[in-house]
């Protein structure tokens, strides 16, 4: 027989298996069957006789059936032949057949992402514009009103800020920007004295905020600005007052600060009328009261000009976009360079070379007024530029259609620009272009697919076939041959038995010799010596045991797991394990290591068994680099569904190297096992390494450098203790930097870094480990942000199926809600909207029985879309706080859901869900009784999906816009929002008047009208909102009062003031419950508000630095009056006694939210007592955390 085949991870070893020798000997002896043959045909042999003429007949016989047979086997050979060419041919066109699609397939992928990330960046542009002209609209309104003035005497505050982030948001690169008020002739005068006295507050802020790279000074700009509204003269390098009798459009404000082209003199005042593409496009602006493109524009020197498109976005006299009175008093002006849309937009190891973009516009194009009247003539029928996108370089190939015809088949098309405007409110004579994105391969990338795979394939299989049939003919002959020796053997044995023993023992017999079969093949070949088959164990027979001299055995911990998982429901946290784990397995499986188990958020593996192989170690860390990268990869996807910090989660991994004891170990739940020094020693290096980091031990170490892999490995800096074994020197092994299945192989390039870190093995490791890289990090296709949004979408779009559900399914328009959205709220401010009774709507249990289920309603992509750009614009109107921030509002928004899912799920540990599932989510649907008791049970807030939507989106919105002090600060400030809202609650009331106001515009209309479609839904809506937000405000002593009050007086009815002289309460029961359910709301926010001091205690710690450092930052600006560094130990302490754990008591009071309300308490009093032990120490950390990032920041100006 052939020898079995060996690959790089097998070798063949001196000792065989004892096992395998067993099962060796039962199998055929080929070379005594060979002798039986023989000797038997000897005795057979027939002397020279009469007969031998018998023999000689038969021998002609004999001779002519071996022709015939050499004639068969000739045609069967050239059938083969034949059948060799026919496959031959076949698989060549078949593999030129797939790299072209390969081919065709790449490219669609590429010119698809091509296509959608240019549109998804127009469209961000466009919402940020949109969302920028709002902003200032509304805000320059009341300001304006405040100061008893009006347009064009307004100056955007904060301008660099805005530009600067309006510029993030769009994802324009090095973008221009410039605001122009609307000026009349007899407003010139008077606009020029203000744009004077205006420019040097304008230019110090400007050089403060934008950086001063170029050295000039606020100075400089003002001595170089010409004082009045002017355009360029006859004179090219000449300045004159601007001319004409309408109106004027100078340039104001500017982002970033530039001197006029060619000329050291600043462009302010420049009055954009004077040129002739700003004057048309102004006009259509104004014509149409909205945003408006011009049609690029392109230099015929391509090596030194690229092209572009001026955009003007308008500002309005006031905010409200339904108002189609309002009047343009300003325009903002961003200039656009597409090359840079299509700059960087793959990484470079990601995509290849020449991909072909042609943008084309629907309007004429006009060149640079250098060129002659013929050149501008011709350039109005050509409509085209095009550029070839270079992995993450792009270049400007032409102004005209360059890509090859040849591949006119595989072209991808998409509108990149459409502004959608009504043509009927165009002038004549005017255009809006809408510009179009063709993509095309080129010959370079098609190239690149190019190779021998048709002549190797081909080569490769006329030979395997060959070979096939040449194996398959000798097989033939030589397993006809034994298998009648084999069966006669067998025949002669079964006799033999039959015979010797009863049946019933027989069948045992060839059981054990199935047992021991089977025990072979799970040790395989290469293992030494199991125990003696008479030492039997307490089963009765003799343990499948063995000892493994070389394996690898890997821990991995997934770090930061126990407070993630604090902050979760249970199914959540499952969800994370199994993505994980799976994802692990699948790398395990790729590289033939073996999953043992997984404890907890451990992860155990082992390389060297069952399978021994010589290169256990550097398979055990080549597992584990890939293994780091999956996990970053898995935790950045999952962030979208199980929300903020998931990408935050790390794998810490420990190797050690050594013999191990496994094993099946019977009774209940039998199962493979490990057990010896090598598994404890490899816990130790994971429990003492850090996250995002594989250490290994000296052993792991030396197999590793005897292999040749020394370069993966960089000392740790100090030896480190283990328990049982004392100090011990440990390595870090590098990540590498291709993903699994690219590239990647035992001998990949890896990285340099150094050790700059040791840790005590806890999860705060984790905190200093991004000090050092020991290779490059996955970067997610999504930011943080776009993610934490991503998961809002998601849990308001599962929210809105339910809401409609209990509709019965319906979405209509409702056109007589429209006066009622417009006049709600406008009645006084937000805080005298509050009431301490919300009617919760009431639902019949026939209803709730028969109510749909939510997985059957549709959210349309329209709506999603909305709801989306909705989300998008609140995260952007998040300030950057350390605290106070959108990353903040969806900790709050996890927590409040989390509460909901709890009372959702109550009913069943208490009874009053009958054949309820504790674990299920929110969106998916309950059936009728299940409802029933729990609605009695959540005082309604279960029954009523509008409660629940209304609480998360208020979680979302509550900090909008928060300036990072508190509202103190703010009516000491008396600021123009404090002035606005009374002085109490300010930043609240503006939070839900921003949202709010947002929400009302006609973009989101369908989104509105999943939400609401009654006008009684609509105020309880408003209601909700208004109170959960309110709820919020912790500090104002009055407020918090009047809760306890209502707290009472929903729990505690015999202290109520609700009681007559009788004792009795003159309320009805379904006030009672809409009480309770109203109270129980302001406390479910009011607990996920401080919901990290309720967590796991890195959760807490981590927030309560974020706060400290907000709180010290606001200190050091002059915005507190005392220094919160000298108390801030005490006050924790206090926060925790009086508020904190308080409330925790009343969430387990009221009965409704279950084990989580145990959960919150237990947290709460845990989390005090370690700051009362460790929070002088970590007051001192964050202050000197503070005063480093400080000094860094000012070392880096």
């Amino acid at each position: 027989m052939a020898p079995a085949p060996t690959n790089l991870f097998t070798k063949p070893h001196k000792n065989p298996n004892p096992f395998c020798l067993e099962r060796n000997h039962h199998q055929p002896n080929l070379n005594a069957i060979d002798k039986m043959s023989r000797s038997s045909n000897a005795k057979l042999a027939l002397p020279p006789t009469a007969s031998h003429q018998q023999e000689t007949k038969s021998s002609d016989v004999a001779k002519s059936e071996k022709k015939n047979v050499v004639r068969a086997k000739i045609l069967v050979a050239f059938i083969l032949v034949l059948g060799v060419c026919v496959v031959a041919t076949f698989t060549y066109l078949l593999v030129d057949s797939q790299e072209r699609r390969n081919f065709e397939n790449h490219f669609t992928g590429y010119a698809s992402e091509v296509v959608t990330v240019s549109r998804g960046k127009t469209t961000q542009l466009l919402k940020a514009l949109d969302a920028f002209s709002v902003s200032v609209s509304s805000q320059a309104a009341g300001e304006l009103a405040l100061l008893n003035s009006s347009w064009p005497f307004y100056r955007i505050p904060d301008w660099s800020v805005r530009t600067q982030r309006l510029a993030q948001l769009a994802g324009v690169e090095d973008p221009l920007l410039v605001f122009a008020p609307i000026v009349q002739q007899d407003e010139r005068k008077g606009w020029e004295d203000f744009a004077n006295d205006a420019y040097p507050i304008l230019y110090h802020d400007a050089v403060e905020r934008e950086g001063n790279k170029s050295g000039t000074t606020a100075k400089d700009f003002l001595e170089r600005t010409i004082p009045f509204v002017h355009e360029v003269g006859g004179d090219k390098f000449a300045f004159v007052p601007a001319s004409g009798t309408g109106e004027l459009l100078p340039v104001f404000q500017q982002y970033p600060l530039r001197f006029f082209p060619l000329l050291p003199v600043m462009s302010m005042g420049y009055n954009l009328l004077a040129y002739e593409e700003s004057a048309k496009l102004f006009r259509i602006t104004t014509a149409i009261k909205g945003p408006t493109i011009a049609s690029f524009s392109i230099s015929l020197d391509v090596e030194t000009h690229v092209s572009g498109s001026q955009m003007m976005q308008p500002i309005y006299d006031r905010a409200d976009t339904a108002d189609e009175d309002r009047k343009v008093v300003g325009i903002i002006v961003i200039q656009l360079h597409w090359l840079d849309y299509f700059k960087n937009m793959f990484l470079e190891e990601e995509s290849d070379d020449g991909i072909v973009v042609v943008l084309k516009s629907s309007c004429p194009r006009r060149l640079n007024s250098e060129h002659s009247v013929e050149e501008q003539t011709t350039a109005e029928h050509d409509m085209v530029v095009t550029y070839q996108i270079d992995g993450s370089k792009a270049i400007l190939l032409g102004e005209e259609d360059l890509h090859d015809p040849k591949y006119d088949s595989l072209e991808v098309t998409e509108t990149f620009i459409n502004l959608g405007i009504d043509q009927s409110k165009v002038p004549d004579g005017f255009c809006v272009p809408t510009l179009t994105l063709h993509v095309y391969p080129s010959e370079t990338l098609e190239k690149k697919f190019e190779s021998y795979n048709r002549t190797i394939f081909t080569s490769g299989v006329v030979t395997v076939f060959i070979f096939t049939v040449l194996v398959f003919l000798v097989y033939d002959f030589v397993v006809g041959r034994l298998q009648r020796k084999v069966m006669d053997r067998i025949n002669k044995q079964e006799m033999i038995v039959a015979n010797v023993f009863p049946s019933a023992i027989r069948d045992r017999l060839y059981q054990a010799q199935g047992n021991a079969l089977q025990q072979s093949q799970m040790f395989g070949e290469n293992t030494k010596s199991p125990v003696f088959q008479n030492e039997t164990g307490a089963m009765g027979s003799a343990p499948l045991a063995d000892l493994f001299p070389n394996t690898s055995v890997v821990f991995a911990d997934i770090a930061g797991f126990t407070a993630w998982s604090s902050a979760r429901e249970p199914q959540q946290v499952f969800i994370l394990l199994e993505n994980i784990y799976g994802a692990l397995d699948a790398v395990a499986n790729q590289l033939a290591v073996f999953k043992v188990e997984t404890v907890g958020d451990c992860y155990v593996a082992a390389a060297g068994l069952p399978d021994p192989m010589d290169f256990h170690a550097i398979v055990a860390c080549k597992f584990a680099r890939e293994a780091l990268k999956k996990m970053k990869e898995t935790t950045h996807q999952m962030e979208v569904s199980l929300g903020p910090d998931t990408a935050a989660l790390d794998l810490r991994i420990g190797i050690h190297s050594g013999q191990v004891t496994a094993g099946v170990l019977r009774g209940e739940r039998s199962r493979f096992q490990l057990f010896g020094d090598t598994m404890n020693t490899a816990y130790r290096m994971e429990s003492t390494g850090v996250r995002d980091r594989i250490q290994v031990t000296q052993a792991t170490a030396d197999l590793l450098t005897e292999a040749g892999y020394a370069k993966w490995l960089v000392p740790r800096s100090s030896r480190i203790y283990v328990r049982g074994k004392g100090e011990m020197q440990t390595y870090w092994v590098r990540k590498a930097k291709s993903p699994v299945g690219k590239g990647s192989g035992l001998k990949s390039e890896i990285s340099a870094a150094d050790d700059t870190i040791e840790t005590n093995g806890d999860e705060s490791a984790g905190e200093s480990s991004s000090e050092f890289d020991l290779g490059p990090k996955s970067t997610p296709v999504l930011t943080k942000t776009e993610r934490l949004v991503e998961w809002d979408v998601a849990m308001l779009t599962s929210l809105l199926q339910q809401i409609i559900a209990s509709r019965g399914g319906s979405v209509k328009h409702i056109k007589s809600l429209s006066t009622e959205e417009m006049t709600i709220g406008t009645n006084g401010t937000v805080l005298e909207e509050f009431t301490p009774i919300i009617p919760l709507k009431r639902f019949e249990a026939e209803d709730l029985q028969q109510r749909r289920s939510p997985s059957t309603i549709e959210i349309g992509d329209k709506v999603k879309c909305q709801l989306r750009g909705y989300l998008s614009k609140v995260a952007s109107m998040y300030p950057d706080n350390p605290f106070h921030n959108f990353e903040h509002a969806n900790h709050v928004t996890a927590s409040v859901k989390k509460l909901l899912t709890r009372i959702v799920s109550t009913g069943a540990s208490n009874g009053l869900g009958r054949g309820h599932n504790s674990n299920r989510n929110i969106a998916e649907n309950l059936n009728g009784v299940d409802l029933v008791d729990l609605a009695g049970h959540s005082y309604g807030i279960t029954s009523d999906p509008l409660t629940q939507f209304s609480v998360v989106f208020s979680a979302i919105i509550h900090d909008l816009d928060h300036p990072g002090v508190p509202n103190s600060q703010l009516v000491k400030e008396n600021a123009r929002c404090a002035q606005i809202h009374k002085n109490k609650s300010v930043a609240e009331q503006n939070s839900v008047e921003l949202a709010w106001d947002m929400l009302m515009q006609d973009e989101y209309e369908d989104l509105r009208a999943c939400i609401y479609q009654t006008k009684e839904d609509l105020h309880r809506f408003r209601q909700l909102v208004v109170n959960t937000v309110m709820a919020t405000d912790i500090v104002d002593k009055e407020l918090q009062a009047l809760r306890k009050a209502r707290w009472e007086a929903a729990f505690f009815e015999k202290n109520s003031m609700l009681l007559d002289v009788s004792g009795k309460s003159d309320e009805s029961e379904t006030d009672r419950e809409n009480r309770k359910a109203t109270i129980v709301i302001e406390h479910l926010i009011q607990a996920s508000d401080v919901a990290h001091t309720m967590q796991h205690w890195y959760v807490y710690k981590s927030w309560n630095e974020k706060f400290f450092m907000e709180c010290y930052g606001a200190y050091q600006q002059g915005r507190a009056d005392s220094d919160p560094s000298q108390d801030w130990y005490k006050k924790e302490i206090g926060f925790f006694d009086f508020y904190v754990i308080p409330l925790a008591k009343k969430l387990q009071s009221c009965g409704v939210f279950g084990v989580s309300s145990d959960e919150y308490l237990n947290y709460a009093k845990a989390n005090r007592d370690e700051w009362v032990h460790k929070g002088e120490a970590l007051v001192k950390e964050y202050l000197e955390k503070y005063r480093r990032r400080q000094h860094e920041d000012a070392t880096s100006l």
